[in-house]
Order: C-alpha cells, then structure tokens, then sequence
C-alpha cells in the first residue's frame, strides 16, 4: 500500500456544491445529499456540522414530538426552497437546520443536546453510533470556529465572548457530523540500521480488542480525544498516565509539540467525522535510562506495547493493520524527521497537503 493511499483511507470525503441547494459527497450515493447544521438562523452563523438525511428526518420528528408535548421545538428547520435563507441580492444560501432562538447560551443548547443524545441511545436509535455499547460518557466541545481559540465557561469570566457554544456526547458526534479534536504523541529512539543509516524505533501499542472502535488496530504510542474544558496539552499527559503509564513529570519536561493534522473521514457506514488531532513526540535522550520512557499498559486501553524498527513500522503501515488516522500521524513524524522526502516520495506534496485538510469548510456556509 503506498503512503498517499493510507492518506485516502482517512481523509476520505469529496465535498461538492454545484448549487446552493445541493451539498454531497462525491464518494457517496448522489441521494445522499448533506444539511448545513448552523448555530442560528442568521445568515451569518457559524456552521457547526454537516447532517446526513437520517439524521435530518430525525430532527424533523423531534420538532413534532416537541409539539405534541406542547414543549418548545428546539430545531429551526430550512429545508424547503421558500424557507431557504436569502442573501441581499435575492440568492439563495441553502437549506439548514439551526437551534430555536431561545437556545441561547451553551449551557441551555448542551442541555437540549444531552437530553436528545441520551433519548437517541436508550430508544437504541442508532445503534451503531450512539448505543448503549458505544456511549463514551465524555463530552467534546464545539466550537463556533473550528478553527479558533479553545475556550470554555470555566476558563473565562462571567460575560465574555466565547467560542465556544456547546459540548455534547463524544460518540453522537459524527450524527452531526462536527468537528472533533484529539491528541496523539509517539515515543522513539534514535538508531542505526544494519546497511548505518540512521532510523528511529517506535513504541507501537495494539489497541485493547475490547475497544468500541477499532479493536486489535495498531496505534500511536498515546492517543486520546480533548474533553471539554481541558486543553491538548492536559488532554494529553493524562492520557500518558492512563494509557501507558507514563510519569507525569516525565512526560512534561520531555513532551514537544509538533503542530496538528487533520482530515474529513467517512466511516464505512457513511458518518462523517471531520477530526483535527493536536501531534507531539517524545525524543528519548541517549543519555538517560531508556526504561523511564517505555510504556506500559494500566486502564485496560492498550493489550500491549512493543518497541518497533522503523521498517517494521512502515511494512505494517502498508498492510492496513494501524487505525487510519494513526498511520497519518506517523507518515507526519516521519516527514518532519526527514525520512520521508520530496526525492523519495514521489507523492510527497499531495501527501503534504492532504495531512492539513480545511475540510472544504467554506462549501459548508455557501
């Protein structure tokens, strides 16, 4: 498997709008066609999500199951031609599905979300997203910019702008198809090859096969999802410790940041997962005890850790059997350690580009 193929395993979504009625995946079903999910009503909200017809229908009931209750509708819904918003000049911007104006501050729409969400999950709704077998308990953030700054109510004072304008169930999240954030770090030894070249030697973890998503896959050494109100950084040393066992003070004077990856996945059963994932190394010095790097499994996550060459790494890249979106962070690290280069990659700048995807995220509003 080439390397810009483990790419196109990932980052996996071809968005089009050939007019403002008719946003779609071009990998997908021409019937499947994809609802703006926006903060409000406003022609100039934020998008949040892109929702597939299933989801739309669903929240087109939820709207009548409201109304039957006599409780207030908690969905603008614009999906008919004369509902659609309208520019100055008269042209159309699309259907869209927005909160009800008196969702008017996070905690009221994180309210109104956690009670559909957790609805959704025990009525069993979708099963294979939101079930009672696949419920995270954690809560993501979404963010007004996906883009923009990582702020949250706890961080800021009463009254202040934010961009922060929601949190929700982790696992629901791709049925609104939001923008997700992770971290992901791998621990390596510089080494020397049998023919003197100089490689690297990874901790590579295989993932525990209890795991919702992606049991027995190859992954980066520590790898998690950012909880609401928690930083990357943060995100990431508690990781370190519930993962891989990995001391705290360790980890923070040795852990570097190397900038993000991202990309717009597809799931096999068509949910869409844009996910923008923060990436860090740890360089272990040669001048100290190696042990004090090697992780070790601890809450269950991991079955194991095993310490990798280089060549072992990229044979198991080609054969499948890393998650997608680790091999992308690995396929990153060994770009910025010049392993992986223009004169020997010959897909190097497609390869580039396509680990720093925006999502078409300006087809989103228009």
């Amino acid at each position: 498997m080439r390397k810009l193929r483990i790419v196109d395993l990932c980052d996996n979504v071809d968005l089009r709008r050939d007019s403002p009625d008719v946003l779609y995946d071009a990998k997908y079903p021409e019937h499947e066609q994809l609802v703006p999910f926006a903060l409000t009503a406003a022609l100039d909200s934020p998008i949040l999500g892109l929702l597939r017809p299933r989801v739309v229908q669903q929240l087109v009931l939820e709207n009548e199951r409201s109304r039957e209750a006599n409780a207030p509708e908690v969905w603008n819904i614009q999906l008919n031609k004369e509902e659609h918003r309208l520019l100055s000049n008269g042209r159309s911007i699309g259907p869209c599905i927005s909160f009800k104006d008196w969702l008017d501050s996070p905690a009221k729409r994180t309210a109104a979300m956690a009670e559909i969400c957790q609805r959704w999950r025990d009525t069993e709704l979708f099963p294979d997203i939101c079930g009672p077998k696949k419920w995270r308990n954690e809560m993501y953030p979404i963010y007004a910019d996906p883009f923009g700054v990582h702020d949250h109510p706890d961080q800021v004072k009463v009254g202040a702008s934010l961009n922060y304008v929601f949190e929700m169930e982790r696992s629901a999240c791709s049925l609104f198809g939001v923008i997700t954030y992770g971290v992901h770090m791998t621990i390596y030894e510089d080494d020397i090859d049998a023919q003197g070249r100089k490689t690297i030697r990874t901790w590579v973890p295989t993932r525990a096969f209890t795991k919702p998503t992606w049991p027995g896959y190859l992954d980066n050494t520590v790898a998690g999802g950012i909880p609401s109100g928690m930083s990357a950084f943060e995100a990431l040393v508690k990781e370190c410790m519930e993962e891989a066992s990995l001391p705290d003070e360790i980890v923070r004077d040795r852990l570097v940041a190397t900038g993000a990856i991202s990309y717009f996945f597809r799931s096999p059963e068509g949910w869409l997962q844009p996910e923008i994932e923060y990436v860090y190394h740890i360089a272990v010095p040669k001048d100290v005890d190696a042990s004090l790097f090697r992780p070790r499994p601890l809450d269950g996550e991991v079955e194991s850790f095993e310490l990798m060459t280089q060549d072992q790494v990229l044979e198991k890249l080609r054969a499948g059997q890393f998650k997608p979106n680790c091999g992308m962070v690995l396929i990153d690290l060994f770009i910025q350690l010049g392993f992986i280069t223009p004169d020997n990659e010959p897909d190097y700048m497609k390869i580039l580009t396509r680990l720093h995807t925006s999502f078409d995220y300006s087809k989103w509003k228009q």
